[in-house]
């Protein structure tokens, strides 16, 4: 797929991965709309693209009548949309008994349910392109469960199994849209450091999670200025499936190895 001359849309693009991938894209020559829920990550994205058009849209994804409004805010700038990039997601620490229905909710809101909504509101649209392609960023923890992460695990699985049945419907109604599944694994992100602690825990197990928090950041290596570059570059390359880094790929691996025991063969390796 050719970037050059074509309009992507970037969730989650004020930082990150979503950064990462507004960057690479206009390093190809394609317009960029970048929607983000900060307004101050917004502009420095936007300050950041060289030599394409660049527009922001200020957007919190669970914001139905917002998302459904995009598409048209979009086209109304660039004229089309050959590209939509649902990167947006947050995080929550604690285990299932520890996170309420609340934030369990809120959390699948913003990393699964807008995904399909975006997804809902934008396929007319790239249905109309000669080719055009959905990029839907799951996780390495859509593709293994460690414990505490059961609110994030549950989201990012569901954008895997969404996105792979989607694609094969795409496929058999031979459609130019294609769809990307995106497994990044340790990523030097804001997304952990700005995870949103259970509300109902003690001052302990509080003080233990940011231990923890600390510990798992030093596992986010990678910059996101090269996931992106590498997602894009998947892109340009009509990839289905596409794993971030090397503990993406060792993970993928020794869980199909060992579906049910992995976690205790990455955890050993991990300590």
């Amino acid at each position: 797929m050719k970037l050059d001359g074509r309009v992507a849309v970037i969730t989650g693009a004020g930082s990150g991965i979503g950064r990462g991938i507004a960057l690479a894209c206009s390093r190809r020559g394609c317009g960029v709309a970048i929607a983000d829920v900060s307004e101050d990550g917004l502009r420095e994205t936007a300050g950041m693209i060289r030599g394409v058009k660049v527009t922001t849209h200020k957007l919190d994804v669970t914001d139905r009548a917002a998302t459904a409004a995009l598409p048209q805010s979009v086209l109304a700038e660039h004229g089309r949309v050959d590209l939509l990039v649902n990167n947006a997601g947050v995080a929550i620490g604690g285990t299932f008994e520890q996170v309420d229905e609340a934030d369990f909710d809120w959390l699948m809101e913003v990393n699964f349910h807008a995904v399909v909504r975006l997804t809902r509101a934008f396929l007319p649209l790239l249905r109309t392109r000669d080719q055009a392609r959905i990029v839907n960023v799951s996780s390495l923890f859509g593709l293994i469960a460690p414990p505490g992460q059961t609110a994030y695990s549950a989201a990012k699985f569901a954008v895997r199994g969404f996105s792979e049945s989607l694609r094969r419907e795409l496929e058999e109604a031979a459609s130019a849209v294609g769809v990307t599944v995106v497994h990044p694994g340790g990523i030097n992100t804001n997304i952990a450091r700005n995870a949103r602690p259970p509300r109902h825990v003690s001052n302990e197990e509080a003080a233990q999670m940011a231990e923890e928090r600390d510990r798992f950041q030093k596992f986010l290596r990678m910059s996101p200025i090269k996931a992106g570059e590498i997602i894009v570059s998947a892109v340009e390359g009509e990839k289905p499936r596409v794993l971030v880094g090397n503990d993406a790929k060792i993970g993928s691996l020794i869980e199909r190895l060992a579906p049910i025991g992995y976690w205790n063969i990455l955890k050993r390796s991990m300590s």
